[in-house]
């Protein structure tokens, strides 16, 4: 797939990493609607980057749904979507003040998990009518986490919801593949986006402390680099990849 000739639907797009693959979608010549709650700063960047903007809730089938056909209308077609919704939560299985609350647990997974497969089945059933190009009717890039594989402690319920997302990356990408569409995802390290930016040098130091090289927090342009590199390698497929400056959580 050529990005210059994609029409890519991003989710969480108004701010951290969406917002740095909606900038680098635009700058390469490609359509993008952006899909986000937050409807103040979601319309901003539609204005200011010449994207369109649609206020969804990525948990909602019919909000989704409802954000699809107007992504379709506005963009003539969608062949690609890059799913970066979600939230961090941090909570033990037993804490201080007792369980952790399955309310929280629950929220965690349907945002992150059944959010980013809510958008990928309905998008997924959109591509399928697209003509093919090369045989390829479009692209898919997840968001899971190195979390997935190493979470820390009071990660329990973030790290299970992005390991859902590596978990199904490969069956996907199966269940996918006769009508041609690939699905890959991206595991981030420690990423400086607007939860970490708040909290000072002293902080940011400390968290990149234990990454190998470059010895630095990741930044969102660099998801937004390989989410493109991801829709131009048609041979890339059913993967997961971990973008962390060879990280592991201790």
């Amino acid at each position: 797939m050529q990005i210059e000739n994609a029409a890519v639907v991003v989710t969480g797009g108004a701010s951290g990493l969406g917002a740095a693959v909606a900038r680098l979608m635009r700058s390469k010549g490609a359509a993008v609607t952006l899909f986000d709650r937050d409807t103040a700063r979601g319309e901003a960047l539609a204005d200011e980057i010449g994207a369109t903007f649609r206020t969804v809730d990525v948990t909602d089938e019919n909000s989704v749904q409802a954000g699809v056909a107007a992504a379709k209308v506005a963009m003539g077609k969608i062949n690609a979507l890059v799913n970066c919704a979600g939230i961090a939560t941090g909570a033990r299985v037993v804490g201080r003040e007792g369980p952790h609350d399955l309310a929280l647990f629950q929220r965690t997974i349907d945002i992150n998990l059944v959010g980013s497969f809510n958008c990928m089945r309905l998008v997924a059933a959109e591509m399928a009518g697209n003509d093919p190009v090369d045989g390829e009717r479009g692209v898919i890039v997840n968001t899971a986490s190195i979390a997935a594989f190493d979470g820390q402690k009071g990660q329990t319920a973030y790290a299970a919801s992005k390991a859902g997302i590596a978990g199904m990356t490969l069956p996907a990408a199966r269940d996918m593949a006769g009508q041609g569409i690939r699905i890959c995802a991206i595991a981030p390290g420690v990423f400086m986006t607007p939860m970490l930016e708040g909290l000072g040098p002293e902080i940011h130091e400390g968290l990149a402390a234990d990454v190998t090289f470059p010895k630095r927090l990741g930044r969102p342009e660099e998801y937004a680099a390989l989410a493109g590199f991801i829709l131009e390698s048609s041979y890339l497929n059913g993967e997961v990849i971990r973008l962390d400056g060879a990280l592991r959580m201790r």
